[in-house]
């Protein structure tokens, strides 16, 4: 289990960086700015926050991956972790319309990347949790 735990930090990590190019891809400059200065604002924060999360939680494990198993904090931490990606799970079937990717190819195979990568993640750790 540990070595899923560090490829899970990996792979957290590297989403954590994706990050970076998100207002880029995203045209933020041309599509925020009918927004008030404070919301505009709050999208490149909050992303920032977003992503330094992810980065936190992906060193983390790959640098804890042993204590997540070994003791009772880090499997209270897996548990966490693991209700935390889970619900990101359920958001990726609620909280998007189906209208971003059905139909396209290239969003539909991103959207099932998402659900396979946050189900990996949450079966890692709520199993890492309970084991």
């Amino acid at each position: 289990m540990a070595t899923h735990i560090r490829i899970i930090g990996i792979l957290l990590i590297v989403l954590a960086f994706i990050h970076v190019f998100f207002p880029r891809h995203f045209r933020w400059k041309k599509e925020l700015n009918s927004l008030t200065l404070i919301n505009r604002q709050m999208m490149y924060v909050h992303t920032f926050f977003i992503a330094l999360t992810v980065f936190l939680m992906g060193l983390f494990c790959l640098l804890e991956a042993d204590e997540m198993i070994l003791n009772n904090l880090g499997r209270k931490i897996s548990l966490g972790f693991g209700l935390f990606w889970g619900v990101r799970l359920l958001v990726q079937f609620i909280g998007y319309s189906t209208t971003l990717w059905k139909g396209k190819k290239r969003e539909t195979a991103i959207h099932i990347l998402f659900i396979l990568l946050w189900s990996y993640f949450s079966a890692v750790f709520l199993l890492t949790a309970f084991m």
